[in-house]
């Protein structure tokens, strides 16, 4: 059998490699408008003497939020001294769980491409080839399902820490009667909401990918020569 690379771009005109390659873009519009987001919501305080007050609530990507500073050092805010104060919460493990499984699709995207294109001969012609291609499939939908979830949840940890009221639970100055704290202008969280739902669309993506490559499993091949032919009889046993 000849196992030397041989290029062949038909497999792109066919559900498994066509379905691959798009994999491979939406894997890199999931961790790309996840992993580049850095934002910014400015929160402005009306002092009770008429003076008002900002100040910028900066985050990023992971989004640990409890290192992000709000207030730095020993400040005068409406007559009164701040100490350091940082946001509340961490939605870093979530942001990079998701972050990192996009990594991992959008690197075994280009093997498998690598293969099909190449080394198609080869992978039909083995059993270990395509199963091996499926479990990875079946696994990494499972793994998109758990991280979409859990980003999804982290995401809305973002949202609520970063809101007007999230700011108020923080800065304990914004609890005085004469102090008003609101979020006057919010970061564009637009590619975090696509990330949430390129997340899922590759979760459905490779569920139906992994049809695709369990027809090539020798699995689905012994099924299919176990059923009986059209307009074959079965001969009874004898007595």
């Amino acid at each position: 059998m000849m196992t030397g690379f041989r290029l062949n771009l038909s497999p792109l005109k066919e559900p498994l490699g066509f379905i691959k390659l798009v994999e491979w873009l939406t894997a890199i519009f999931a961790f790309g408008s996840c992993g580049g987001f850095s934002g910014t919501n400015i929160i402005s305080l009306f002092c009770g003497d008429g003076a008002n007050e900002t100040l910028n609530a900066n985050f990023h990507y992971p989004f640990r939020l409890s290192q992000v500073p709000l207030v730095e050092g020993n400040t005068s805010i409406c007559n009164r001294s701040i100490t350091t104060t940082y946001l509340v919460g961490d939605s870093a493990s979530s942001a990079e769980f998701f972050v990192g499984i996009g990594v991992v699709c959008f690197l075994y995207c280009m093997v498998a491409l690598l293969v099909y294109l190449g080394y198609m001969h080869v992978y039909k012609d083995s059993d270990f080839g395509p199963i091996f291609d499926f479990v990875i499939t079946a696994v990494l939908v499972f793994l998109w399902l758990v991280c979409s979830s859990a980003w999804a949840k982290g995401l809305q940890h973002v949202k609520d820490a970063t809101d007007t009221s999230g700011i108020r639970a923080t800065l304990e100055i914004c609890e005085g009667r004469n102090v008003t704290c609101e979020v006057t202008e919010f970061a564009n969280m637009r590619t975090l909401n696509i990330s949430v739902v390129f997340g899922y669309l590759n979760m459905l993506v490779w569920a139906g990918n992994a049809w695709f490559v369990y027809k090539e499993t020798r699995w689905h091949s012994q099924k299919l020569s176990s059923q009986p032919g059209p307009g074959r009889q079965q001969v009874p046993a004898p007595i």
